[in-house]
């Protein structure tokens, strides 16, 4: 093609952004037939489908992930000039758009992003927390840099999109001080009748541990499950009952909390993933994200197995 249609690249972005043609034309105050035409133009002149039809869904090609990439770096530079002209600041910073199961422990997630904020390239994070699958939707409409989670994408979910592993850590259980002084002694079997807090049947903790328990023939008294794990906590600050949680983030448990590490149980792992669309990490503060988690937060409990 001799020469780029703007207009048309613009309808390609917002109907990529906004998930498909209906939101898209909502936001232009076009209808729907006349911006599908346009993107179909757009397709015509590059000589390459840039979305496939996924049921209602409308999804990039490889082609239009690539294009999509172009075009927001475009009109992000397009706002910034408008900025500019008006006399605003412009951010020189890269963003990095994260998604976070709500599932999903915090203080983990403050650790994995936190090598992010300390690269050269003055990273703004952009954080949305929802479901899983929501999430991942978001990441194959290229929404999303990057989704953190605590199990692996699989076939079934149909979106192309690859795992990468940030580590893995065994699993300790906390309490507060009284506690840990009644339970310390003989663990893991002083867990059997005793008060514990669990994660939602929902998560893969509370599996791993439900499964545990079961092969060491341990029965705990569940008295309270959360899926938000900040809250287990607390409750487990004001001596509610015991819980169990990562092993790397064990002293800033300790800290944040006010409770003590009673025992760690070696067979419970919990994993960590970053889900991108890419084969191989590019984004630089995803790298610097993974790189620290291998050879940071998760390098003593790698050297613990």
């Amino acid at each position: 093609m001799d020469w780029l249609n703007y207009h048309h690249l613009l309808y390609f972005w917002m109907v990529a952004k906004e998930g498909g043609i209906t939101r898209a034309s909502q936001k232009l105050h076009l209808a729907q037939p006349t911006l599908s035409s346009q993107v179909q133009k757009l397709e015509k002149a590059m000589g390459t489908k840039l979305f496939d039809r996924a049921g209602r869904s409308m999804v990039l090609t490889d082609a239009g992930q690539m294009v999509y990439r172009y075009a927001d770096e475009i009109f992000g530079l397009g706002r910034e000039l408008v900025d500019a002209l008006e006399g605003l600041p412009t951010r020189d910073s890269l963003t990095l758009t994260v998604g976070v199961p709500d599932i999903l422990p915090k203080l983990v997630v403050y650790q994995l992003l936190k090598p992010a904020l300390a690269t050269e390239d003055n990273v703004q994070l952009v954080c949305y927390e929802g479901k899983l699958t929501e999430l991942l939707a978001d990441l194959a409409l290229h929404r999303l840099d990057v989704v953190l989670a605590d199990s692996p994408v699989t076939p079934a979910t149909h979106i192309r999109a690859f795992n990468h592993l940030l580590g893995e850590s065994r699993v300790s259980v906390f309490g507060t001080s009284e506690l840990a002084r009644k339970f310390r002694r003989g663990f893991p079997k002083s867990l059997h009748g005793a008060r514990m807090l669990l994660p939602t049947q929902n998560t893969s903790l509370r599996r791993a541990l439900e499964q545990w328990f079961d092969a060491n023939e341990i029965r705990p008294l569940v008295v309270h499950e959360f899926e938000d794990s900040a809250i287990l906590k607390v409750f487990g600050q004001h001596g509610e009952g015991m819980f169990a949680a990562s092993t790397a983030i064990e002293a800033e448990i300790c800290r944040q909390y006010g409770v003590k590490m009673i025992g760690r149980i070696d067979d419970v792992k919990e994993r960590f993933y970053a889900i991108s669309v890419e084969r191989r990490l590019k984004h630089p503060a995803v790298v610097a994200i993974s790189d620290a988690a291998r050879e940071q937060l998760f390098q003593s409990e790698s050297g613990s197995r």
